[in-house]
């Protein structure tokens, strides 16, 4: 997994009725864009994150364009 300050991470409810959470990486503390990150949630709470394979990575605007340049 990788990822990027900005991007979001979209967590799936695990059970019946929990629901999807969104977080905003506003750190990468891992080398390369790797975990862990530190995510900000829209309550505004902050968490040290670790994500599992429940969790993917929606990239933003910004992120995106520079992979591309990258390529």
């Amino acid at each position: 997994m990788e990822a990027h300050k900005g991007d979001q991470l979209l967590t799936h409810g695990r059970t019946v009725g929990q629901h999807d959470r969104v977080a905003e990486i506003v750190e990468v503390l891992g080398d390369g864009g790797s975990p862990p990150y530190r995510v900000r949630f829209d309550d505004g709470h902050e968490h040290l994150l670790a994500p599992g394979p429940d969790t993917v990575v929606q990239h933003t605007g910004c992120a995106a364009g520079r992979d591309a340049d990258i390529t």
